[in-house]
């Protein structure tokens, strides 16, 4: 792997077209073998975590909910954000009813502001995979979703970003979420109710999109929760969310702490 000069700041990183990231100097000593560092979130400290709630027809459906007229938007904390390997834990005295939900992840690289969905994909700068990790009892009994959606560790969000140019999320790419190697959650990029076009475009006609923010697009049938019996994730699993085209964002889970 290539480290990236580290004056850059994330906002300014993400800012960059593909060609110049190419074109920023890179030495010898910047190559290093991915075995030896640890890769941590690709973003640490965007300004906003926009998510889409039921986004999936499957999931809509698995909820027993009407599909939304316009995309559902929840946030999510910053202070959630992980990397690939570290570990989900949640105080115990707050949850007992924790779940997965993979998602693709779309990084913002120009700032946007009442733009169209045909002008999106020139403010997108690139995609990577998330785990939408929430407590349930939370937030079905605050009756809005961004405590349980924020406690610590989170959000999970990796390996990496693959920029816009090597990545289309409206051809249909494979998403697939396993929970200690059984897949769970089984579906295709293409099969999002308002796909990621519409999604941009709509909410910069909200609120301006900056350089880093991440939106989280929504998450396929298949949730631990609406399972019969219910499922929850516990200490010892292991959690893994496959994006084709991305990759594999894996993460252990230690439970209630």
């Amino acid at each position: 792997m290539t480290l990236l000069p580290s004056s850059l700041s994330e906002r300014e990183l993400v800012g960059l077209k593909p060609k110049e990231i190419l074109d920023l100097d890179h030495g010898p000593e910047d190559v290093v073998a991915l075995e030896t560092v640890a890769v941590l979130a690709p973003l640490a400290k965007p300004s906003k975590i926009i998510c889409v709630g039921l986004n999936y027809r499957d999931h809509a459906t698995e909820t027993g909910q009407d599909f939304p007229p316009t995309p559902l938007i929840f946030a999510k904390f910053p202070s959630s954000i992980i990397g690939p390997d570290e570990e989900i834990s949640w105080p115990s005295e707050i949850t007992s009813s924790v779940d997965w939900e993979g998602e693709l992840a779309v990084v913002i690289g120009r700032a946007a502001r009442d733009i169209t969905p045909a002008e999106a994909p020139d403010h997108v700068f690139g995609y990577t995979v998330a785990n939408d990790v929430s407590a349930r009892d939370v937030q079905f009994s605050d009756g809005q979703w961004v405590r349980g959606k924020s406690l610590d560790s989170f959000c999970p969000l990796g390996p990496w970003i693959v920029t816009a140019d090597e990545f289309d999320p409206e051809a249909g790419a494979a998403i697939r979420t396993r929970v200690n190697g059984e897949v769970m959650q089984e579906s295709r990029t293409d099969q999002l109710i308002f796909p990621v076009s519409e999604i941009v475009s709509w909410f910069s006609t909200q609120f301006t999109l900056n350089p880093g923010d991440v939106i989280l697009t929504g998450t396929p049938g298949g949730v631990g929760a609406f399972r019969e019996p219910p499922i929850r994730l516990g200490a010892g699993d292991v959690v893994e969310v496959t994006i084709e085209g991305i990759g594999t964002l894996v993460n252990p889970v230690v439970g209630g702490q």
